[in-house]
């Protein structure tokens, strides 16, 4: 649990520093890994497509990684010791720039953009990526995110930093007033009831507290603004009120809102804490908690069930232009909205290299060209989103405007990328099975088994784009994904999301491991009913405990107590049992443990680093300490973990 704020009277203020933003960021996209399927359900506003809650979680996650990258050395000067830590100007515009780059529809490209206007007040006169210096603001945080989990952060406490590059909640308020002001300028024809009004209540609502320096008091102002205001998107939208929902984008903003909240203060927001008015507050609350999935499942924001199949990305208001855009259109109704399925075809998005006068002519033809039009960025280099019935005329208005790139054109319709060429693909595989593996002998193991494998390498952090390309190449019409990593999950679910959008059959088995993922792979019989094979996947992969000796990188609390760096870890079902220093010792107790509850069948993985005589040993320990248990022993090869145990 994380330690309970100070009293108001002895509160310490809180900063925004590089540290926290990266929490910030890695709190943002486990709620909205949490969120999405319940975010893609309320989706009806212009297209119903069911894809806001997937859009805004793969542009945060592209945010988390282009983070990463330079916290872990890609680029950073806080690389390996260096000495020199990140500045707030450098993480607020990685966070901004990654989410620019994989901005993925409507709400994605407006959040990308609203990222985008906090990081120009954030790190305004920074040379290049660097944030100005703020060394005179006292009690800066800096949030400890190295190995941060889903939902599970520290709080970023004042007085515990090397540097003192932060922002106070004054300069919060700045920063959430512009990101506001640049998502509507970024929107040719704006429209209440959307994520920008829920935008702009949060703006409204830091600064009613007046030059408050305490960041974690702005933020929260601004979640609990945003939060009413989602609740009363519903009545601004009659698609919206219609269908008893309140807005998609709007409740993805909220979430990450409370992501920022919780960052800065290491709680999170109490959804219950306070309530507006109408139909739809609670589940508006309910979107911005980070809690796991409520009992029965149903999306929290539907207030009551509308007519018809199930609606769903809430996709923004029809827009146009940059935030250099002049024309930002009067608030509109949704007389024109394309919640009846006359809308345009296509979604065209790509990245746009060019200058900004010819991004100002791109606006106007694409603008006349359909509409949902969004042109976000700067700098030389924009995202591109719009919904057209011509996708040809609006790549190559790109292409008169500079250099598009990753260009990706969406059939509404039909529900498939057309982005191929016109050459036919061979007919596919009635059913395939795609497996996150790490280390090169299970890869290979898997591969024999007829799975198309994506390898998971030490200190790399796999995206959905990498897993749907995985179910791309199996080139089956029904696909089974093995995560095989509890870490994994969001990944996968957005991975397989994106798979369903474009007409094939996915089911994501919530393998922990991937001794767990040979169980499953072992019932696997492609001859059954796709719901049969998986239910029996399910049920052998959850019937295999697992566990894993690893070596610990740093000092840290444990449920076994505190290890060291350099400590033999015995984890079982993801937990540290056992910390020792003798790697044979530990094998032996981890079984043994493992073995208590029973068990008819033990799976071995051993790393590259053990000898064969290892697993001789562990064998005959097994035959006899724990009569009748087979036991197999497979390579896990360069890559792997120390040791993987499996017991079915």
């Amino acid at each position: 649990m994380p330690p309970s704020p100070p009293s108001k009277e002895a509160r310490v203020p809180q900063f925004l520093d590089a540290g926290a933003v990266r929490v910030w960021c890695a709190l943002a996209l486990g709620a909205l890994g949490r969120a999405r399927e319940e975010i893609d359900a309320i989706n009806v506003y212009p297209v119903a497509d069911g894809d806001t809650g997937t859009n805004l979680y793969l542009t945060l996650e592209s945010a988390a990684q282009e983070i990463e990258q330079v916290f872990t050395g890609g680029g950073a000067p806080e690389s390996a010791g260096a000495g020199h830590p990140l500045s707030l100007g450098e993480a607020v515009r990685a966070m901004a720039y990654g989410a620019l780059i994989g901005a993925r529809g409507n709400s994605g490209t407006i959040l990308a953009q609203l990222l985008r206007g906090m990081a120009e007040v954030l790190a305004q006169d920074a040379p290049g990526p660097v944030g100005r210096d703020r060394s005179a603001l006292p009690g800066s945080a800096e949030a400890q995110a190295a190995g941060v989990r889903d939902g599970a952060a520290p709080p970023a406490e004042s007085g515990d930093r090397a540097s003192g590059d932060a922002a106070d909640g004054r300069l919060l308020a700045l920063a959430l007033r512009r990101a506001a002001d640049s998502a509507y300028q970024a929107v040719a024809h704006p429209v209440e009831g959307t994520v920008l009004t829920v935008a702009t209540a949060a703006a409204r609502a830091a600064d009613r507290l007046g030059g408050e320096r305490d960041c974690g008091a702005v933020a929260r102002a601004a979640y609990e603004g945003a939060r009413t205001a989602l609740a009363a998107t519903r009545g601004q939208l009659a698609v919206l009120d219609r269908a008893g929902v309140v807005d998609a984008g709007g409740r993805g903003l909220v979430a990450v809102l409370a992501a920022l909240v919780e960052a800065l203060t290491g709680q999170r927001p109490d959804p219950a804490g306070s309530r507006g008015q109408g139909r739809g507050t609670e589940s508006a609350a309910d979107a911005a908690s980070p809690a796991e999935p409520g009992a029965g499942g149903a999306p929290a924001v539907r207030t009551e069930a509308p007519p018809g199949p199930a609606a769903p990305e809430c996709a923004e208001p029809a827009v146009g232009g940059s935030e250099a855009a002049g024309d930002t259109g009067a608030a509109g109704d949704d007389s024109g909205a394309a919640d009846d399925g006359t809308g345009p075809a296509f979604e065209v998005i790509y990245l746009l290299e060019a200058e900004e006068p010819a991004v100002a002519a791109l606006r106007e033809r694409l603008d006349a060209l359909g509409d949902s039009l969004v042109v976000v960025g700067g700098e030389g280099l924009w995202n591109v989103h719009v919904h057209v019935d011509d996708a040809g005329a609006a790549v190559e208005a790109g292409i008169e405007a500079g250099r598009p790139y990753r260009i990706r054109i969406t059939h509404f319709a039909a529900g498939d990328v057309h982005t191929r060429t016109g050459r036919p693909l061979p007919a596919r595989a009635p059913r395939a099975v795609v497996a996150v593996v790490p280390g090169e002998g299970l890869a290979e193991l898997y591969a024999e088994a007829g799975a198309t494998t994506v390898p998971l390498r030490p200190g790399h952090q796999l995206a959905s784009a990498e897993l749907l390309g995985a179910l791309h190449r199996a080139h089956a019409e029904e696909l089974v994904l093995l995560p095989n990593d509890t870490e994994l999950r969001h990944t996968a679910a957005a991975a397989a999301a994106q798979a369903r959008s474009e007409g094939l059959r996915v089911a994501v088995i919530p393998t922990r491991s991937a001794v767990q993922g040979l169980a499953a792979l072992a019932v696997h019989e492609p001859e059954r009913r796709f719901d049969e094979d998986v239910v029996q996947m399910t049920s052998a992969a959850g019937a295999t405990r697992h566990g894993e000796l690893a070596v610990a990188q740093a000092q840290s609390w444990t449920m076994a107590g505190v290890c060291q760096a350099g400590d033999v870890l015995g984890l079982i079902d993801g937990d540290v049992a056992v910390i020792g220093d003798d790697v044979q010792g530990m094998a032996v107790t981890v079984l043994d443990r493992m073995l208590s509850a029973g068990g008819e069948l033990v799976t071995l993985v051993l790393g590259e680093e053990f000898p064969d005589t290892f697993a001789e040993q562990l064998e005959e320990h097994v035959r006899e300490r724990h009569l009748a248990v087979d036991t197999v022993v497979y390579r896990g090869g360069r890559g792997s973990a120390l040791l993987l145990v499996g017991v079915e």
